[in-house]
């Protein structure tokens, strides 16, 4: 175990692409890291920097007491876990686990008994004597992983590693990842731009927009006080909604003098929104046209138009028999706003 620094780490690829802008980050030892962003806005970039696959043209990375910035990722101490399982065909999972512990003349005794401790955890013993091509996509990865836990590094780096599973095997592999990242307490990062997958994994969250980072912090943090609207859009499913102000319409609070003067956007989440006249109310209103409606089991959320042609997403709860077209009045209360200026920085 080990923790993590990076000092205003950059990279510029050749023609000037400048990938990486700054940064800088510290992760505690035992601590789950998760960048998290759209793509190309540098996350993977930025893990294989800290396992060696890249290099950097600017900047330190720290591994426990170790500047690692000239070392080969062999020499780095860390397990990496790829989207696309990369196991060796020809191998057994037995040999596959065995390979890089082999590779570092570790004792059979030794290899013998973490195999079986990594095989019980991932509960993958009756899988020990097949080949991948025997294995579905979710055994292969628990096999990927056993394979970075026998290794027992000082960090892992996981690259996208949920990315090729369908979506129920993604919720129990999620789970299973942070059930043994918390049990083994070893420092991890993680990349995804899955930000449900995010949320559910983190200690903290890392944001990236544009190779910079927009904001560091719990998933709780995050989602309630986003520090910029990017972060508010990109945390949080469906996404907070943005209204501009001065438009002479939406909520009634657009020409609320109490607002600071600099406020240009109103930011509100769509379970903060209720239908007036359905038990929960608020001082704020607005007038909106229903676009369309989507039932996602025990809720649906409703899509709709306001009055000065701004979109806007509300959740209902139960099955809604909300239909296209229809007008209605929305309440919310001033208390839930959050105001952004010019720059789309929080207020």
């Amino acid at each position: 175990m080990a923790r993590i620094e990076l000092k205003d780490v950059r990279k510029v690829y050749g023609g000037g692409v400048d990938t990486i802008k700054g940064v800088s980050l510290d992760i505690a030892d035992g601590e789950m890291i998760v960048l998290v962003g759209p793509s190309g806005c540098g996350k993977s970039t930025l893990l294989r920097m800290v396992a060696g696959l890249e290099s950097i043209t600017a900047g330190d990375i720290m591994i426990g007491d170790k500047l690692v910035n000239g070392l080969e990722p062999a020499e780095r101490d860390i397990a990496m876990v790829f989207q696309n399982y990369a196991l060796y065909p020809h191998m057994t999972v037995r040999q596959n686990l065995a390979y890089g512990l082999k590779n570092r003349n570790t004792p059979k005794e030794e290899i013998d008994r973490r195999i079986t401790e990594a095989a019980r955890a991932l509960e993958i013993e009756p899988f020990l004597e097949r080949k991948p091509r025997q294995l579905s996509g979710g055994q292969r990865q628990r096999v990927a992983m056993g394979r970075a836990i026998v290794r027992k590094p000082a960090a892992f780096l996981f690259d996208e590693p949920l990315s090729n599973l369908d979506a129920k095997l993604r919720v129990q592999m999620r789970v299973e990842i942070r059930r043994l990242q918390r049990s083994l307490a070893t420092t991890s990062i993680y990349v995804t731009h899955d930000q449900m997958e995010a949320m559910t994994l983190a200690d903290r969250l890392v944001v990236l927009n544009a190779g910079r980072i927009e904001q560091v912090g719990t998933p709780i943090e995050l989602y309630e006080k986003p520090a910029t609207t990017f972060v508010a859009t990109f945390i949080g499913s469906p996404s907070m909604n943005l209204m501009k102000l001065g438009n002479g319409a939406g909520w009634t609070a657009a020409n609320d003098a109490g607002l600071p003067a600099n406020a240009v956007t109103i930011g509100i989440r769509p379970e903060d929104i209720a239908i007036a006249g359905s038990g929960v109310s608020g001082p704020m209103t607005a007038e909106v046209t229903v676009a369309a409606v989507e039932l996602v089991g025990a809720e649906s959320y409703v899509h709709g138009t306001t009055t000065d042609s701004q979109t806007i997403v509300f959740r209902v709860p139960g099955r809604s028999h909300i239909q296209i077209d229809e007008k209605m009045t929305l309440t919310a209360d001033r208390r839930n706003f959050h105001l952004f200026d010019k720059d789309g920085q929080r207020i």
